[in-house]
């Protein structure tokens, strides 16, 4: 009988030390799977908010109508939120529904590891067509398109320096930028995307944002229509 004590009264000690003594655990970490320069992608963000800013942001300049006082003129319109909000919009799309349904993998992932998408991984998101470049070089097209509608629609072919600048030179230096930071190989990172995706960024985004840019400056007139504001509604 005390044989049988002692070993109930053992067992129900090694319970109570296993209830009590704690356990730790550790996950087993998950390697990444391609590792990418962060410096370039900052590069890539900063260079595509310039050139899609600057587009946004540029005033239509303008030749005036001799009917009134003759001379440049630049106005703010609100209307240009609409070409920015439908590439916007095509960027979202691209990114999401149309990369997840191409299934093109970033260098260095495949699709398995793409499919897990584990965080920091390198493989979280599919690399094609490339969001970046399409949104810089979309920009790009649309402010090629708009400065082809004040220069030779509303301007009677007279070329103003300053929209070059701002509708042409400055996106499409950004959009380069942007594009070859994209797909920059070193030696201990991998490309964001190969040059395929960053082609088909391109291919997308260039066209499409010269006919939205080249659509919205033809129907809308740079002219506020009314007064002399700077700012058009």
């Amino acid at each position: 009988m005390r044989g049988r004590t002692s070993f109930i009264v053992a067992g129900a000690l090694a319970a109570l030390g296993a209830v009590i003594v704690p356990r730790t655990a550790h996950a087993q970490a998950v390697p990444q799977t391609a590792p990418r320069d962060g410096t370039w992608e900052i590069v890539s963000h900063i260079s595509m908010a310039i050139g899609a800013g600057t587009v946004s942001l540029m005033p239509r300049i303008y030749y005036n109508d001799p009917e009134a006082t003759v001379g440049w003129k630049a106005r703010w319109h609100v209307s240009q939120l609409a070409p920015v909000l439908l590439l916007t919009t095509a960027a979202f799309v691209i990114d999401g529904p149309i990369k997840d349904a191409i299934q093109s993998t970033r260098p260095g992932c495949s699709l398995d590891t793409t499919l897990v998408r584990f965080p920091h991984s390198g493989c979280e998101t599919f690399g094609g067509p490339s969001t970046h470049s399409f949104v810089a070089w979309s920009a790009s097209g649309a402010g090629l398109g708009i400065w082809v509608a004040d220069t030779f629609i509303h301007s009677d072919a007279n070329v103003h320096a300053g929209s070059i600048i701002g509708n042409i030179v400055v996106p499409t230096v950004a959009a380069v930028f942007t594009s070859l930071a994209r797909g920059i190989d070193t030696s201990a990172a991998d490309p964001f995307e190969n040059a395929g995706q960053i082609g088909a960024g391109v291919a997308v985004g260039l066209p499409l944002g010269f006919l939205t840019g080249l659509a919205y400056g033809v129907l809308a007139k740079p002219n506020c229509g009314y007064g002399n504001n700077l700012f058009c509604w």
